[in-house]
């Protein structure tokens, strides 16, 4: 504000002003990537219409992996907010190692089924897959949404699906991770067990990670998606339009 008010000549009081009443927030950023999928049409309408009208007699479930949770020890204290005070984290940390952390969203009801491995290669995304299987009931369908990573696709994983023509695939679009509603969940687990905390072993992460999915699934938050293919098609029309005017 001080700046905007030096090369303005106004006060940086009435900058202030101007901007909350405008919704201007010129310190911050907000990051994007367009995809370059060439099927990126026929995968979001196939994407959004499991999310808007799942199938009857299955069970839609958005899957990703969380890699390289680090379990960071603060090195002091944390020192508890109070009244005008923010809650104090030390800066320097002592690294205890990683996990990472394989999850399905239930999109129906908010339920997860979750995982945690040390690495993440296809050898654990089958093994999370068999998790899967054993705990969705034979009579139901299986729509799993996931990106596009390697180990997703691998021959091993491609012949064990092929051996059980109940589960079914749908891809994300190439840099469209916001389509696969996980990522929400996996917002949540982040701001509100893993970014704040202190880890004294990768055990005591792990530990603090199943009390919170288990403490998620008794009391689950359903994600209501409500965006249309019509909407997000003209939203993306929208930026495309913006982005090549600026170009000229």
């Amino acid at each position: 504000m001080r700046a905007l008010g030096k090369a303005t000549r106004i006060s940086k009081t009435t900058v202030g002003r101007y901007l909350r009443l405008f919704g201007v927030q010129p310190h911050r950023t907000k990051g994007f990537k367009l995809s370059n999928d060439p099927f990126f049409i026929e995968k979001v309408r196939e994407i959004v219409g499991l999310y808007l009208n799942p199938p009857q007699h299955a069970l839609v479930l958005s899957i990703d992996e969380k890699t390289q949770i680090q379990g960071l020890e603060r090195t002091q204290p944390l020192l508890p907010m109070g009244l005008g005070y923010l809650e104090g984290v030390t800066h320097d940390y002592v690294r205890h190692g990683t996990t990472t952390l394989f999850a399905a969203l239930d999109v129906a009801n908010g339920r997860v089924i979750a995982q945690r491995k040390r690495r993440h290669r296809h050898q654990e995304f089958l093994a999370f897959l068999r998790h899967i299987e054993l705990r969705v009931p034979e009579r139901l369908d299986v729509h799993l949404i996931l990106d596009n990573y390697a180990s997703h696709k691998h021959p091993r994983v491609r012949a064990w699906l092929a051996r059980r023509p109940r589960f079914h695939l749908h891809f994300t679009p190439t840099y469209a991770s916001w389509l696969n509603q996980v990522e929400i969940w996996f917002g949540q687990i982040t701001r509100q067990a893993i970014r704040r905390g202190s880890f004294d072993s990768v055990p005591d992460l792990r530990a603090k990670i199943e009390r919170y999915v288990e403490h998620w699934n008794e009391h689950p938050q359903l994600f209501v998606w409500t965006a249309t293919t019509e909407s997000i098609l003209a939203k993306l029309e929208r930026l495309c339009k913006f982005i090549n005017g600026t170009r000229h």
